[in-house]
């Protein structure tokens, strides 16, 4: 007992001579805005000992680990996430805790880049949650240059995919040497053959991408990130003493090397995250390059130009932040090769360099991929504008804009070809409809352009993006699959069964990503959801000609008003509706399908005459086939380059660019330049 009592004297004291790191965020250190209590809600409690410090007050860098969790959609990071933060102590509210984004949450994906940290054994582990989709593929390569190392999580099921060798390449390019994870090993399908098996294939890939000797050397560990548990060697179910994470935390601990830092060089952080707090204003986190930083320090935001670095701001250091498991807690120092966020400046982003104020030298900035399609977006002019949303105006859309742009590097917005317009260059119709979606949640109204792809030219020859397909359905729609892809121009390399599954077989394409604007919705359709495709950006290749005949003609209403189900019971004749009686139609707005390649105008409005013999509401009882409604992705893929998506925060709807008929035939008898 007295032991006891000697020993908790002994760590309280020690607690009162170690400085403010880590002090939770409802503690009575300086004030944190609702803003980050809300995203990180409560202080994570360590499963081990504290790290070392070092000289000022900052972590010993020999203890910290930096490594990032990198895979295939839907291969099991953020599950994984949540096993490692429960292992090291940290309390989480729910599953998938790190996805804080409400869209992350609804779909099931990750769509944002999120940085945490946990002790163990006297280690501090900085981890980095990154999109597995290819198009958040600017998340991952902003970040994968504030770590030493990786972990590549890829299920044991279905191997390595088209977005497994395109987050590993980013690994790969910045000299990281991965830590191969095979997740879902507990599933009835696997074995130990077919480990074995995906092992190869994930050396070929790292082959096949350039690694070098030491990277191709990966430690490889077997995991179900479900159950919570990860083994050194193959293991249906491990004993219950070792159902845990730690050997996975020992291997991050083991193999990835602790940052190069120097502690007594001036202060230099890279900023790759932003985000804004009502109290803070702007809040940069990024790993410190070199020196040590302390609340109150002078430092300045520098930026690298043409013309050399350039000195965007002068400030001080207002607050210093740690993401501890799930909560935000306060620091009075950091320290070279840890990673951190402060507050105190305003005009520095992502790509900037912050440090002391006699350091005029920039790091060297992030390096992206370049975009490859494209969106206009502009006001909403519908004839029922203004009903639904509250920021209508062009600036208001162009603000907004302009905000996404600083927070998300692989998104260029420019000016479009009207006034009031914006063109938005990303990297698929899935972050762009996450961005559109986000917007009109916040209360904007606007219309969107259907997506074009931007060519490249070299050598007076036209160069379009090619992406890799990779497509897994049963063998009853692999016929469909080959004839719709091949209209789209795809090429097949390569297809068979899928392993340890009867009567299935997954197909490798290569399309352009013109073509496979509006295939998903079409391939989920036909497939009855039952079909699996995934995609990823490969290279600019040789223009491969037009596409085949890949939609139909549209249903476009000429009057305005109502919707009568009189005047829909005899148009459900000409195609597929989008609309249902009640709901208001203008002229010019589609609102159907034609069964044929051609436009049709139609009066969708039209009610019946009242005369003396009935009465215009009494008829024979109409019924409607149920219409076909269109999510935003859908809508994205569908309108063709002569139509808009109107996008208010209650209805989606499409419509003609030009609504009025006459001048709709103007234009399309107009010859091209």
């Amino acid at each position: 007992m007295a032991a006891a009592l000697l020993l908790r004297g002994l760590r309280s004291a020690a607690s009162r001579t170690r400085p403010a790191y880590p002090l939770p965020a409802y503690s009575t250190a300086p004030y944190v805005s609702p803003l980050l209590r809300r995203l990180y809600s409560s202080a994570a409690a360590s499963a081990a000992a504290s790290p070392s410090l070092g000289p000022g007050g900052a972590l010993d860098p020999s203890r910290i680990r930096n490594v990032a969790v990198i895979a295939h959609v839907d291969h099991g990071k953020t599950t994984l996430m949540d096993r490692l933060l429960r292992q090291c102590g940290a309390d989480i509210p729910h599953e998938r805790a790190m996805d804080s984004i409400s869209l992350e949450r609804e779909r099931g994906i990750t769509i944002a880049s999120k940085v945490t940290s946990v002790s163990w054994k006297e280690n501090e582990l900085n981890m980095v949650d990154t999109p597995g989709h290819a198009d958040f593929g600017g998340e991952v390569e902003r970040v994968v240059g504030m770590v030493e190392g990786a972990v590549l999580v890829v299920d044991a099921g279905e191997g390595p995919l088209a977005q497994t060798k395109f987050v590993l390449s980013k690994a790969l390019k910045y000299g990281l040497r991965p830590i191969l994870l095979l997740n879902k090993v507990d599933r009835p399908s696997v074995s130990e053959e077919s480990c074995n098996e995906v092992e190869s294939l994930v050396f070929d890939l790292f082959a096949n991408l350039g690694a070098t000797e030491e990277q191709l050397d990966f430690p490889v560990l077997y995991a179900s990130a479900k159950e919570g548990w990860a083994s050194l060697t193959f293991t249906k179910s491990p004993p219950d003493n070792a159902k845990d994470m730690s050997a996975l935390l020992d291997s991050i601990v083991q193999h990835v090397p602790s940052p190069d830092a120097d502690l007594e060089a001036p202060f230099q952080m890279l900023v790759s995250m932003m985000e804004r707090d009502f109290y803070l204003g702007r809040i940069l986190t990024g790993r410190v390059r070199s020196g040590l930083v302390r609340v109150g320090d002078k430092v300045h935001g520098l930026r690298s130009t043409d013309d050399g670095v350039q000195k965007i701001e002068d400030g001080k250091v207002v607050k210093l932040m740690k993401k501890k498991g799930t909560s935000m807690v306060t620091v009075d120092t950091a320290g070279a090769g840890d990673i951190i966020s402060m507050a105190g400046l305003s005009t520095p982003a992502i790509g900037h360099t912050v440090s002391n104020s006699d350091i005029l030298s920039a790091l060297p900035t992030i390096e992206l991929d370049p975009p490859t399609i494209s969106m206009t977006f502009g006001v909403n002019d519908s004839p029922l504008a203004g009903r639904d949303g509250t920021h209508l105006t062009g600036a208001k859309i162009g603000n907004r804009l302009m905000a996404e742009a600083e927070t998300n590097l692989a998104i260029n917005v420019l000016p479009g070809p009207l006034s009031e317009s914006y063109e938005v260059q990303g990297r698929g119709e899935l972050q762009l409809g996450i961005l559109i979606e986000n917007m009109r949640r916040e209360g904007f109204e606007l219309s969107v352009s259907p997506p074009r792809v931007m060519y490249n030219t070299e050598r007076g020859e036209r160069l379009e993006p090619i992406e890799e397909v990779t497509v897994e359905v049963d063998e009853e729609h692999v016929g469909f699959v080959m004839e719709t892809l091949t209209h789209r121009k795809g090429e097949v390399m390569d297809m068979g069964p899928v392993p340890g599954t009867a009567g299935r077989t997954r197909i490798f394409l290569t399309c352009p990503s013109r073509g496979l604007v509006g295939f998903k919705g079409i391939f989920s359709s036909f497939t009855r959801g039952t079909g699996f495709m995934h995609r990823a950006f490969q290279s600019y290749a040789k223009y491969r000609g037009q596409l085949g005949n890949v939609r139909k003609g549209v249903l476009v209403s000429v009057g305005k008003g109502l919707i009568t189900s009189h005047a829909l019971m005899s148009l459900e004749a000409r195609g597929i509706l989008f609309v249902s009686p009640g709901m208001e139609a203008y002229e010019g707005m589609i609102v159907g399908e034609h069964s044929r390649d051609s436009d049709l105008d139609i009066n969708p409005v039209r009610t019946k005459e009242l005369n003396n013999i009935r009465a215009a509401g009494k008829d024979e009882n109409v019924r409607l086939s149920p219409p076909r409604l269109m999510s935003l992705e859908e809508a994205i893929g569908y309108v063709a380059a002569d139509e808009l998506i109107e996008v208010t925060p209650k209805v989606i709807r499409l419509r003609k660019k030009y609504l009025d008929a006459t001048k709709r035939k103007m234009m399309k008898n107009k010859p091209m330049d």
